[in-house]
């Protein structure tokens, strides 16, 4: 009897403490679930999220005394000008991505009695920005560059009223139309919104503005051996000058001189390239070029293409350049139409030869003679 109460004393405790730990629980009818152990923390940070690509075209706008360009890249330039066709200018470059940061430049030509002078300055409304001298002038048109602490600068031309290039003489630049063409970079690079805004700031972070989009690549035609062609002493083959169009420029262009300046390239095997003249005036000769076969025959005109110049002139062939040049070392065929003898106006073109056609790889313009020298021109296509 004594170990039947026993056992019955062991099984009540037993129960007691069962429903003690059911009650405990909170749901006598909930079934035990099982604890899994907690995932040890991760080392490696999320993935960020890839920056945004610029989505552009070429494009030039006038924004009523500035013009602005944007290249195919993204990289863009604003320009203001003198009045009434004088030589002065300022120019604000701003390439596209988040860590690109503005460069203001400016230049004129001195009056012809003021002596030289090596300090340039830029005033607005009477306050001067210092700059220092590019090695792009010289001191018959001194060039001044602002890189650091642009920002103030470009707020002033926003906002201002009068402009000034100060040296050995002053020179009046307009800043009617500025806060327009800056807030159409903006508006072209993706900015608006952002810390990097130059004109429409924002609480966006520089991080939201898009990088640079990849570049065109044209691959170039291997070298090949040029004897028998040239610049001097060309002539034209008897087939590409039963062509109505190449008889009628040899007979405008006038002078001997003038008709005798043809040009010829061997491209491959089967192909050779052939410039005629076709017109000169003071300081711009045209040519048109032709691809052929051996010896001259099959003529085609070249297809040259760009985004502006004479391409966009319905007035010009196709395969017109002025002062244009092929050069067989870099299978490049480039031109310059000057808008004016100094050459500090007109459009720069070069197209590279391919195996099959020429490619534009490069076309840089400038539409105000007012003293901007060639390499400060914006680039409005370029090519890896």
């Amino acid at each position: 009897m004594k170990t039947i109460d026993l056992l019955r004393g062991v099984a009540l405790s037993a129960l007691a403490a069962s429903a003690l730990a059911v009650a405990g629980c909170g749901d006598k009818d909930a079934a035990p679930k099982a604890v899994s152990p907690q995932a040890p923390a991760s080392s490696t940070p999320p993935a960020a999220a890839p920056a945004p690509v610029l989505q552009t075209r070429s494009e030039t706008r006038q924004f009523k005394d500035w013009r602005v360009t944007c290249g195919n890249d993204g990289s863009c330039w604003a320009f203001g000008f003198a009045p009434e066709f004088a030589a002065g200018w300022v120019r604000i470059a701003l390439q596209p991505g988040p860590d690109a940061r503005p460069e203001v430049s400016f230049g004129y030509w001195p009056d012809g009695d003021a002596p030289a002078s090596r300090q340039i300055g830029l005033t607005i409304d009477g306050r001067t920005f210092a700059a220092t001298l590019s090695d792009d002038g010289d001191s018959q048109a001194p060039i001044g560059l602002i890189r650091n602490d642009v920002g103030p600068v470009i707020d002033a031309m926003a906002q201002g009223k009068a402009m000034a290039v100060r040296g050995a003489s002053t020179q009046a630049v307009s800043l009617n139309g500025a806060a327009a063409a800056l807030l159409w970079i903006d508006e072209k690079q993706g900015r608006l919104g952002t810390t990097t805004a130059l004109i429409r700031r924002g609480d966006r972070p520089a991080s939201a503005v898009p990088v640079a989009p990849p570049l065109p690549t044209v691959t170039v035609a291997p070298a090949i051996d040029q004897a028998g062609f040239g610049d001097q002493g060309q002539t034209v083959p008897a087939a590409l000058r039963t062509r109505t169009e190449v008889g009628n420029c040899l007979k405008e262009s006038g002078m001997p001189a003038v008709s005798d300046m043809v040009m010829s390239a061997r491209l491959d095997a089967r192909t050779e390239l052939w410039a005629v003249p076709c017109g000169a005036g003071a300081y711009n000769l045209t040519h048109n070029w032709y691809l052929t076969g051996p010896g001259g025959r099959d003529p085609r005109p070249v297809a040259l293409v760009g985004t502006g110049g004479l391409g966009s002139d319905p007035a010009w062939a196709d395969n017109a350049t002025v002062n244009g040049a092929y050069d067989p070392k870099t299978r490049a065929l480039s031109a310059f139409a000057k808008g004016r003898g100094i050459g500090d106006c007109g459009t720069l073109q070069t197209w590279a030869w391919t195996g099959d056609r020429f490619a534009l790889t490069e076309e840089r313009s400038m539409g105000e003679c007012a003293g901007v020298p060639s390499d400060m021109w914006p680039v409005a296509w370029r090519t890896r």
